[in-house]
């Protein structure tokens, strides 16, 4: 197996542990995943074909979904309350 994809199993088992933790302990080891998701997703893509980014891209939007949303409407200027 490749390093891209290697690396990318890995994330995935860190994410899956990040998504255990109290909402609020989420926080500190969640920001990274969400920053070396895009790396790891174009670094897929380079290796493997523009196929396999798209897949991973989907799974990323999927698992990621309230905090993009949540920085998108920042992005546009909104003020959107933190979820309990």
């Amino acid at each position: 197996m490749s390093l891209p994809l290697t690396l990318g199993c890995l994330w995935v088992l860190i994410a899956a542990v990040t998504a255990m933790l109290p909402m609020r302990l989420q926080r500190y080891p969640g920001v990274p995943l969400l920053l070396a998701a895009p790396v790891l997703i174009v670094w897929t893509g380079v290796v493997h074909g523009w196929l396999w980014s798209a897949f991973g891209l989907a799974a990323f939007a999927s698992m990621f979904r309230r905090p993009l949303i949540y920085l998108w409407q920042r992005a546009r200027g909104k003020h959107p309350g933190v979820p309990q």
